[in-house]
């Protein structure tokens, strides 16, 4: 689920995902990489402090872009398009 937080556009992964709430996307069982890396990640890191703990959020519908349903984790394909990617094509 891509989502605007802090704003900043970000992204979860979750198992669990209702939208049957009137007002707010439902996300239960987030997926957080267990795997140390040598390059921190800002906006990962700041997520993962922030959201790990939790059993249950939800999201207004409202700061949602995106979501996806994917058949692995970590296999999306949708990547962020900055405004320095559109420079580049000019």
């Amino acid at each position: 689920m891509h989502f605007k937080w802090k704003e900043k556009e970000v992204q979860l992964t979750a198992r669990s995902l209702d939208l049957t709430h009137p007002y707010f996307v439902s996300i239960k069982d987030l997926v957080f990489s267990p795997e140390k890396t040598l390059i921190i990640d800002p906006t990962k890191d700041d997520l993962k402090k922030a959201f790990s703990d939790s059993n249950h959020i939800m999201i207004p519908f409202q700061a949602v872009i995106l979501i996806e349903e994917l058949t692995e984790e970590g296999a999306s394909k949708v990547m962020p398009f900055s405004k320095a990617d559109d420079k580049k094509r000019d």
